[in-house]
């Protein structure tokens, strides 16, 4: 998957991302390649997103 296409999903739950990045360092066995790497970025990004505006709503 590229970074784009993770980039430019619709938004998602902090879950589904978590999960999707702990399944993403599981296949790639802890070592990352170029590509893996920026979308684990990309992920994480949008992971962070999806926790504030949680935390925006909670509030």
């Amino acid at each position: 998957m590229s970074p784009e296409s993770v980039s430019s999903g619709s938004a998602r739950s902090a879950a589904d991302l978590n999960e999707r990045i702990r399944a993403l360092w599981m296949r790639a066995g802890g070592s990352l390649t170029p590509q893996e790497r920026a979308e684990y970025e990309a992920l994480v990004v949008q992971w962070a997103s999806a926790i504030r505006k949680d935390v925006l709503e909670a509030a």
